[in-house]
């Protein structure tokens, strides 16, 4: 479909396993493939999941594949989304996934998980902050009320965007 595709782990995948099937995709002609970290399952009950931060600088060290890290979906806890999603970028991660909610509580799914938009905005701050401590760039796309998320992205000169997401139009 020439678009990119982001592969989660399975939440009982090793991380060979999570490259190999990358290297599937890859193998069959997918351009564009980014690894999800999201969470392995563990014996642990305190999260949904437990959040493998090893294995970003691992797959770093073995693929040239990049790794985002989803803190919201492994977690499922919003109080555990802020530090694990600082640990990942520590940890070497590409970038993050995270769910925010203009009013969580009454969100129909995730709400557990779903960050309030002043949370968000602190988690924004502390990202930046952390991220010059790391020598590392941060980049965001401006983000206008009056357009649509494909207005937003940069596009080359006659390229018509490429964009995946899920749900319902603009919601991610």
């Amino acid at each position: 479909i020439e678009k990119p595709v982001i592969l989660n782990r399975g939440s009982k995948a090793s991380v060979h396993e999570l490259l190999m099937s990358a290297e599937h995709l890859l193998s069959c002609g997918t351009k564009a493939v980014i690894l999800c970290e999201q969470g392995i399952r563990t014996f642990e009950t305190t999260s949904h999941n437990t959040l493998d931060l090893s294995a970003v600088p691992a797959v770093q060290e073995l693929s040239h594949v990049p790794i985002v890290v989803d803190p919201s979906q492994a977690t499922g806890g919003r109080s555990y989304v802020q530090p694990m999603a600082l640990a990942a970028l520590a940890a070497g991660a590409h970038g993050l996934i995270i769910e925010i909610q203009p009013d969580p509580d009454r969100a129909k799914e995730d709400c557990s998980q779903s960050l309030y938009p002043k949370q968000f905005e602190k988690l924004m701050s502390d990202i930046n902050s952390l991220a010059d401590v790391l020598s590392k760039e941060v980049t965001q796309l401006p983000l206008r009320a009056d357009s649509t998320v494909t207005e937003q992205l940069p596009v080359t000169a006659g390229e018509a965007p490429k964009v995946a997401f899920q749900g319902e139009m603009g919601a991610n």
